[in-house]
């Protein structure tokens, strides 16, 4: 990418390399691990690449083997990587988990990330002038979990300024990395984008907020707020078609539209990096201008392609593919079943 050619998306936070089981079981059962890549916003990056969108991850790493390899497997999706910095001093982040759903008791995630290169983020180590230049800037709540100092940085990245992107948000509620309360951190966070991704469960977990309603009336500023609602789909509340021109001002106490699309049946290999793939599916259908329900079908589609897989990434469908698949009417929808291979082939997408 060329540093005078704006990203499409530029996507801010910690990537870690990830150790996937072998086989499903208790972590201190399981025999032996697969290396992968891990991290919220280097996964949409990595999407968006992928689906032909100019995508720019911003980060640190340790200078060491794994900041390496993280460099590297990130690149090799199209990504720019060149405002990734390295640290001398601190490592860059690990982790182990099991091979079953985030969602169930059973599932275990082992973190070696406390102190890491990408917890040294701040408003000093990733300066605004320094980002680079995109449309769109997607940022988590789990960066915000890290340290202060990337709570600092998310807090200026967000602020109101002249020329700022349209700031892009998951909520991304880990309970396991927060120390203290982290409800008013992230609703403040929230509040301050414009496109907003929130699971029904994580609102409620975080905030107290149940339902989705409830969700929109906890988060009135942003111009688009997604609730996942799991099995039942997503619930999208917008007040604009496209990308924000306005203030953000003007966003606050207009009418919504209110559009429901239901979730895909999917024959899933591996429960992981779903919530990732939608937002890039979304964002990616963002850009292209098209209508909200068409943003979330492709939402829903970028995360099937990756639940039929077993890691956290995959090569997205064909760009027509999945044109093709959104344009269906709501019966031939909601027949839709979607198994491994279907990206590649249309006759691996059955309606039973």
């Amino acid at each position: 990418m060329s540093g005078t050619t704006p990203a499409d998306v530029v996507c801010l936070g910690e990537s870690m390399v990830t150790f996937l089981p072998s086989r499903p079981g208790r972590l201190a059962d399981v025999p032996s691990f697969d290396r992968g890549i891990g991290g919220a916003e280097s996964n949409v990056a990595c999407a968006l690449a992928a689906a032909g969108h100019r995508a720019a991850w911003v980060s640190r790493v340790g200078a060491d083997g794994f900041g390496d390899h993280l460099v590297e497997a990130v690149a090799a999706y199209g990504v720019d990587t060149s405002s990734v910095r390295r640290d001398p001093s601190r490592p860059t982040g690990i982790y182990f988990r099991t091979a079953t759903d985030r969602a169930t008791d059973v599932h275990e995630v082992a973190y070696y990330r406390a102190g890491s290169a990408a917890s040294a983020m701040s408003p000093v180590t990733v300066p605004c002038d320094a980002l680079p230049s995109g449309r769109i800037l997607h940022l988590s709540g789990i960066t915000a979990a890290l340290s202060a100092d990337c709570r600092a940085l998310l807090q200026e990245l967000t602020a109101p300024r002249a020329g700022r992107p349209l700031i892009s948000f998951d909520v991304n509620y880990r309970p396991g990395l927060w120390r203290g309360e982290p409800a008013a951190v992230l609703l403040d966070l929230a509040r301050r984008a414009d496109v907003v991704f929130v699971g029904e469960d994580e609102a409620q977990e975080a905030w107290g907020v149940v339902g989705a309603a409830a969700i929109r009336e906890a988060l009135p500023e942003p111009g688009v707020v997604v609730v996942k609602r799991g099995a039942d789909g997503v619930t999208v509340f917008s007040r604009e078609p496209g990308l924000r021109t306005a203030p953000r001002a003007s966003n606050a106490g207009g009418a919504d539209e209110v559009t429901h699309v239901p979730a895909l049946r999917v024959d899933v290999v591996a429960p992981v990096g779903a919530g990732d793939a939608f937002a890039a599916g979304f964002l990616s259908a963002t850009l292209r201008g098209l209508p909200v329900p068409a943003r979330a079908r492709h939402g829903h589609l970028m995360a099937a392609a990756v639940l039929t897989v077993p890691g956290d990434l995959t090569a997205p469908p064909a760009r027509e593919h999945a044109d093709r698949l959104t344009a269906l009417d709501d019966d031939a929808w909601g027949r839709l079943r979607l198994g491994p291979g279907w990206t590649g082939d249309d006759t691996e997408v059955r309606t039973p």
